[in-house]
C-alpha cells in the first residue's frame, strides 16, 4: 500500500499485481482490492498461482504459524522463492506493458530473516531482468524500486499517515482468526503493533490476542 502510494506520488501510473497463491491469509486479497480502488490504479490484476501444490511453508501447508515471538532464523512462514516468483511475474507484465519501473514493498530492517528481501536479491534481480527479456537484450533497463527496504516499521507507518492512507486498509497477519481478526501473536502482527507503537500512532487493526483495537489517529 505504502509502496504504491509512493510510486503514485513520484508521478507513476500504477498497474497493480496481486498474486493469489492460495495463501493461508487470503483476507489480504480483499485488502489489495480496496487499496487498488483507493489509489485509482489503471488496472489491478489478481493472478492465480496455487503454491499449496508445492507446500513447504506455514502459509501454504498445514504447518502451524509460530506464535512465540520474532526469532533470528528463517521462519517456517518463508514461502520458497516467493519474491523471486512475484518479481518474475511482474517483470513479464511490465515488459508486455512497455513499462520499465517495477516497485516492490520488501523490507530488510525490522526482520531480515527472509533471503528474498535482501538488497543483494533486489540488485541481482535487476541484472536478471536485463538478461532475461527482449527489452533488456535490445538495450533497455528495468529499474527495481524497493522504497521501504531500509525503513523500519515505525517509519513505514509514518509514511502511510503522511500519504493520507488509512493503515487499516492493509493486512499483515499470517493467521487470520474468525470474524476478520488478526491473530495478534504471529511475527507479522508483533512487528506491525511494535511499529505503530514506536511511531506514536494508534493501530486500527482488530487483534484476537495481545492487544486491543485502537482508532488510527491520522492527524
Amino acid at each position: 500500500m505504502v509502496t504504491a502510494a509512493l510510486a503514485r506520488e513520484a508521478g507513476y501510473a500504477l498497474h497493480a499485481l496481486t498474486i493469489d497463491y492460495n495463501q493461508r491469509h487470503r483476507i489480504e486479497l480483499d485488502s489489495a482490492r480496496e487499496i487498488a480502488r483507493t489509489l485509482d490504479v489503471v488496472r489491478h490484476v489478481i493472478l492465480p498461482l496455487d503454491l499449496r501444490l508445492f507446500g513447504g511453508s506455514a502459509l501454504t501447508d498445514t504447518i502451524a504459524v509460530p506464535k512465540d515471538g520474532v526469532g533470528s532464523d528463517i521462519p517456517v512462514t518463508y514461502v520458497p522463492a516467493r519474491n523471486l516468483l512475484f518479481l518474475s511475474l511482474t517483470l513479464a507484465w511490465a515488459e508486455a506493458l512497455g513499462a520499465r519501473d517495477i516497485f516492490i514493498g520488501v523490507n530488510a530492517l525490522d526482520y531480515s530473516g527472509y533471503p528474498d528481501c535482501r538488497p543483494e536479491f533486489i540488485e541481482g534481480f535487476a541484472q536478471l531482468a536485463r538478461l532475461a527479456t527482449k527489452a533488456g537484450a535490445m538495450g533497455g533497463e528495468f529499474a527495481i524500486h524497493a522504497p521501504l527496504q531500509f525503513l523500519d516499521k515505525a517509519e513505514i507507518a509514518q509514511q502511510a499517515v503522511r500519504l493520507g492512507l488509512d493503515p487499516a486498509m492493509s493486512w499483515s497477519c499470517y493467521d487470520p482468526q474468525a470474524g476478520g481478526l488478526a491473530c495478534g501473536l504471529c511475527d507479522s502482527c508483533r512487528l506491525r503493533r511494535d511499529g505503530f507503537a514506536r511511531a506514536g500512532l494508534n493501530d486500527a487493526t482488530r487483534y484476537a490476542a495481545g492487544g486491543e483495537r485502537n482508532d488510527v489517529d491520522a492527524e
